[in-house]
């Protein structure tokens, strides 16, 4: 139990280092301005048809998309830039606990940032659309027009018909803010231990492990396998189970009648990468050389 208590410490030393912090509040301000810019089509589209929206409904249309994961993501790179965090105080973490106490904080640290940064962005959709919302669990007509007709497509909404079959608006936010976060913190896993490896080589590794989400797409992946256009299927179906950035769009799961990953399945991925990084990472720090703020390397 104290161990626990050391962890969490280590871990609320990072979050107080937030008041007032450029780097904090720019990367909070450029969520809600990205949670805006993306949401703002829905939210137009109920404007000017007098429709409702159920209050979720912009962010489950809004980040449900692959792209939007991806474009959120890159927040993490601004979040997490200076991770491990090699404060002044971090000598005084050094003589109370050791090492792995001290990395086991970092790692509540990523993990709390990331589940506060999504909770951020869920409550900026809900507050841009209070206007035209209601809170029961239940699909707008506004989702209904944008499932049921090709208005969704051409105004680049992705209201699928399968989700509003399959599920509601409460179970859908609740499936697109864990797989948000699952892919945030495999993200940031990466961005620390490459750190660790590396100064400043997590923003590299950040920038990659976004990129694959872009060059995966099923083209590459039929020229890959050799498959035809006429077979074009079995590309989305590959590129569905090996993507990371796929594993994290909720209507790129199988539902029923396909065969593309479960929503456990990319939840079990997620975890599977994370701690497999954690456990890199807790290896990587045995032999860290640490170089604290104002000091000098000889």
């Amino acid at each position: 139990m104290y161990r626990v208590r050391q962890i969490l410490l280590t871990a609320g030393s990072n979050f107080r280092k937030w008041h007032r912090n450029p780097q904090i509040i720019l990367c909070f301000l450029l969520a809600f301005v990205c949670s805006f810019l993306l949401s703002d089509k829905v939210i137009q589209f109920a404007e000017q048809h007098n429709t409702t929206l159920q209050g979720l409904e912009p962010f489950i249309w809004t980040f449900g998309d692959a792209q939007s994961v991806m474009t959120i993501s890159l927040l993490l790179l601004l979040l997490f830039a200076d991770m491990p965090n090699l404060s002044n105080e971090v000598p005084y973490y050094m003589i109370r606990t050791d090492r792995f106490t001290w990395l086991a904080g970092q790692i509540v640290y990523l993990i709390g940032a990331t589940v506060i940064l999504v909770f951020f962005i869920l409550c900026s959709t809900v507050i841009l659309s209070a206007k035209y919302s209601y809170p029961a669990n239940l699909w707008s007509k506004t989702a209904a027009v944008l499932g049921y007709s090709d208005i969704g497509r051409t105004i680049a909404i992705p209201a699928y018909v399968k989700v509003l079959e399959l599920t509601n608006p409460y179970q859908c936010t609740m499936h697109i803010f864990f797989l948000m976060i699952g892919y945030a913190v495999s993200m940031a896993s990466v961005i620390l231990f490459l750190n660790l490896c590396r100064n400043n080589a997590g923003m590299i590794g950040g920038v990659i492990f976004t990129g694959i989400g872009i060059l995966l797409s099923p083209d590459i992946v039929a020229q890959w396998f050799g498959i035809s256009l006429d077979n074009i299927r079995f590309a989305n179906i590959i590129y569905g189970w090996i993507s990371p950035l796929n594993h994290a769009t909720y209507y790129m799961h199988n539902f029923g009648y396909d065969n593309l990953p479960k929503l456990t399945t990319s939840y079990l991925f997620f975890a599977g990468v994370s701690f497999m990084l954690s456990v890199c990472s807790f290896l990587k720090i045995r032999n860290y050389a640490f170089q604290f703020t104002g000091t000098v390397k000889r």
